[in-house]
Order: C-alpha cells, then sequence, then structure tokens
C-alpha cells in the first residue's frame, strides 16, 4: 500500500501491471517487445553510465544511441559484467544511494564476499508484478481459499518479502516460517503448516525435503496429516524427477518456481503448465558459449545452450548490464501453445558445476535427471563419485521413509541408464544423511549434492557447505 502515499509510483505501478498483464494475454507483437527491449537497454545503459561510478568507467566509451538493434553484433560492443567486477566494486555498481531503498539484501558470502543488493519500490513493483502475473495461472487452479507457507530466510534476503507481497497481490494468505531460524524451528513450522492448514508452500526443494523427514521424526505422514495443494520450489537447481518425487511426497503439485538471484532479481517463473518461462519485460537474454563469450546460436530446434547473460530494462537501485550470471542454460522459443508467450529455461546449474565422468561431460541438472528419473518415494539424495581402479564409480545414497511407503527404486532401470549415458557403474545406499544436502541455496548444488572423491585437493566448496549444514538450527 505505499504507493496509496505516492501519486507517481501509484501511477507507475498500474502501468507496469498493465503491460504485464497485456503481455501475458498474447497482447504484444514481436515488433513491440523487440522495441520495448531495445528502449529499456538503452536507457539502462544511460542511466548506470549517470549514475553508477563502476559503470561510469566500465561503459564510458558506449553511446547507448548507437546500439540500434538487440542484435549479438551490437550487443558485443557492450563489455560484460561479472560476478568479479561485482565483488571488487562493491557499492560503486549501486545507481542509486543505499537511503534511496525501501529494503538493503546481500547475497550469501558463503563463496565470496559478499555484495550489496539493496531494492527500491522500481525494483520491486516490476519483478513483483511479474511474479504475480505469472503466479496467477498457477494459483487460481486451486481456489479462494488459499493459506501459503514461506519458508525462506527473510534476513537480508528477498525470499520471504518477495513471495509474502506476490501472495498478498493474487489475494492468499502468508505464514512466513524460517525452520533454521532459533525463534521458529522445524517442529513449530510443521506445526503452523498443518493446524492453519497450508495449502500452499513455498521452499528450495532441499527445504521441501527436509520438512517431510522432520514430519515423519515427528510421528506425522506428510500425505496425511497436512493438506499442502501446491509446492512452489526455488532457490537450487531441480530437475523434473526430483519435482515428481517431491510431489509424490507431499501428495502435491510441485513447481520449479522461480530462477533468480539477488544480484539479478528475477529471471525466470513458472506458469501453470509447469514450463520456467522468462521474463522479457524485466531483462533482455543472452546465451554465450562460456568460453569464448561469444553468441551462440539456436540448434535445429530453436534451442540456445551456453551461460546466461542479461542485462535489467528497468532502472533501479543496482541494474545490470549485460551480466554474466556463470548459469548454464537451454533457452527455447517461444510458443503459442503454452500458458504464457514468453521463451523458456531450463537452468542446467552453474558453468563451474559441470561434470566429467567416464569421460563423459554432463550438467548437474542432467546429471540429476539422469539418477533420478525411475526413483520415487524417497527423502533425500546424494551422489558419491569414486575413482577405483583408475575408472570412475557412483554411488546413489538413498534417505528413505521409516514405513518404506511408496518407496519405488528401480536399481536395475537406474544402472543401465547411467551405464548408457556415461559408461560407468552405479552402486546403491540407503541411511539417513546429514545436513549438507539442505545446502544448495547457499553454497551450491554441487555442493550440497556431489561429494567427488577423485580430486586430491580439497574442495573449498564441499567444505563450505558442511560448516553452512554444521552450523544451523536442527
Amino acid at each position: 500500500m505505499f504507493t496509496v502515499f505516492n501519486e507517481e509510483l501509484a501511477k507507475e505501478a498500474r502501468e507496469i501491471r498493465d503491460r504485464h498483464q497485456a503481455f501475458a494475454a498474447g497482447r504484444w507483437t514481436d515488433a513491440e517487445l523487440a522495441d520495448h527491449q531495445l528502449r529499456e537497454f538503452r536507457r539502462t545503459v544511460a542511466y548506470v553510465k549517470a549514475n553508477s561510478p563502476f559503470y561510469a568507467r566500465h561503459l564510458a566509451a558506449v553511446d547507448p544511441d548507437s546500439v540500434t538493434a538487440a542484435t549479438p553484433g551490437q550487443l558485443a560492443s557492450v563489455p560484460f559484467t561479472t560476478k568479479d567486477d561485482l565483488r571488487r566494486e562493491f557499492e560503486n555498481v549501486l545507481s542509486l544511494p543505499l537511503s534511496k531503498a525501501w529494503i538493503f539484501y546481500e547475497t550469501t558470502g558463503t563463496t565470496g564476499r559478499s555484495t550489496p543488493c539493496p531494492r527500491n519500490n522500481t525494483d520491486s513493483l516490476h519483478n513483483n508484478t511479474a511474479l504475480t502475473v505469472y503466479y496467477d495461472t498457477i494459483f487460481r487452479q486451486f481456489g479462494d481459499e488459499q493459506v501459503i507457507g514461506v519458508s525462506g530466510p527473510t534476513e537480508l534476503h528477498a525470499f520471504g518479502d518477495t513471495f509474502g507481497d506476490v501472495c498478498r497481490n493474487l489475494g492468499h494468505a502468508v505464514a512466513k516460517m524460517w525452520p533454521h531460524s532459533p525463534m521458529v524451528g522445524y517442529d513449530r513450522a510443521l506445526e503452523t503448516l498443518r493446524v492453519l492448514p497450508a495449502t500452499g508452500l513455498f521452499s528450495t526443494p532441499g527445504m521441501a525435503l527436509s520438512l517431510a523427514k522432520k514430519a515423519y521424526a515427528a510421528g506425522l505422514h506428510p500425505r496425511r496429516d497436512f493438506r499442502l495443494d501446491v509446492l512452489m520450489c526455488t532457490g537450487e537447481l531441480a530437475s523434473p524427477s526430483l519435482l515428481d518425487n517431491i510431489g509424490e511426497v507431499w501428495g502435491a503439485k510441485v513447481y520449479n518456481a522461480l530462477y533468480a538471484s539477488q544480484e539479478a532479481s528475477v529471471m525466470g517463473a513458472a506458469g501453470a503448465d509447469g514450463t520456467l518461462y522468462t521474463a522479457p519485460l524485466l531483462n533482455l537474454y543472452e546465451v554465450i558459449d562460456p568460453d569464448t563469450g561469444l553468441a551462440v546460436e539456436p540448434g535445429p530446434d530453436g534451442v540456445r545452450t551456453g551461460e546466461l547473460v542479461v542485462t535489467s530494462l528497468y532502472q533501479g537501485s543496482k541494474p545490470l548490464v549485460r551480466y554474466r550470471t556463470g548459469d548454464l542454460v537451454r533457452f527455447g522459443p517461444a510458443a503459442g501453445d503454452r500458458t504464457l508467450p514468453a521463451p523458456t529455461l531450463e537452468v542446467l546449474g552453474r558453468t563451474r558445476d559441470t561434470l566429467l565422468i567416464g569421460g563423459n561431460r554432463i550438467s548437474g541438472y542432467d546429471l540429476e535427471e539422469l539418477l533420478l528419473t525411475h526413483p520415487r518415494g524417497y527423502l533425500d539424495y546424494q551422489i558419491v563419485i569414486d575413482a577405483v581402479d583408475g575408472r570412475d564409480e557412483l554411488t546413489l545414497h538413498f534417505e528413505t521413509p521409516p514405513d518404506g511407503e511408496g518407496v519405488r527404486i528401480d536399481e536395475k532401470a537406474v544402472a543401465g541408464a547411467v551405464r548408457e549415458r556415461l559408461d560407468v557403474p552405479v552402486r546403491f545406499e540407503y541411511g539417513p544423511l546429514g545436513g549438507v544436502t539442505t545446502t544448495g541455496a547457499m553454497v551450491s548444488w554441487k555442493a550440497a549434492r556431489v561429494e567427488d572423491r577423485r580430486p586430491a585437493a580439497p574442495d573449498a566448496e564441499r567444505a563450505a557447505a558442511l560448516a553452512v549444514a554444521g552450523g544451523r538450527a536442527q
């Protein structure tokens, strides 16, 4: 309701809402979208040059008016922004002083220096409006009497504020609960979900499984003692098979709800059909070869695979220009028969998390999908990679419910798929897994899910994940 006290913001909010609703309804032409993206790209470049000390230097040789088309050839004249730039330049990247923000967030700092990520009202209006319009296609499937749990951090992180605001926009009640907080804990979070009862939950995939484990430990059954209809998972790499498993465990529909970062804000969000869509009114997207920095050409199916690069198409506290996300994606073309008329994303994991197994290179997303296509009903999993007599070998470790109900793990089918794709053997182990598997959002998917015993040097990220797991409230 802050817009009630600022007529200019109220007008801006209505204009942003109308644009996003018209786009989602398919009322934008390709030419209108291209004009919008070029115009806002040029505005962002001019804005950051005028307001950010870093960009004043970094883009000194760039004339925004010289960019007459958002094509790879023309965009190549604008330098990339990297994560190292953000860590080194810190507050110099900001285009507005902190006093002009409405809230301050920062990155976790588990794998490098924390960097400031303030939001002003313009930032929140643009991002939260896009999410509201996209998520309306999902939540309307479940009726009007909804109570949504938001199980994510609130201190210095946008998770709780963003999803709380979006659910409020959609007319749904919200209960914020972060089980790792000493003020909440798992027992209280589960009791809140059960008693309300909550019909939906925003959480990481790891948290959704952790809550199920804690429910069993408390003598409760996730499907029978809770009323969850929908889980909105975000914050970690999640393959379709992992999401399907979470849905079976809870008896709910599960979405890969959001692709975002503290630095770049919203880059993708789910629609009702389960597809992860780009937000082309918020960002200009590029896909590059992570080694050469050159634009990737689409394949015969129109899909481009490479590192995602984004430019903010709104001018708030910290717009970024040609920001290299470090994430490997499959970027698909828009299609008229889908829930939303936007290009699509599959987020395959960080470029540096690609693994070499049995001489075959595979992304984290594809490895998880390969291993988890057949198993269902498990509460947690971890991958161990060993070199035995000079040959790679996988161990897939599952934690399953104490009663074994609903568990289906076809070891033969998994082993056959792994042999065909990676030409390595796979063993299976069963038993409890530690808290490190819950740290994907704080550190990385690889650090949380993969124990690679092959390297001689210690894995700094794995050590960071173990430290985070050890310091959390249980």
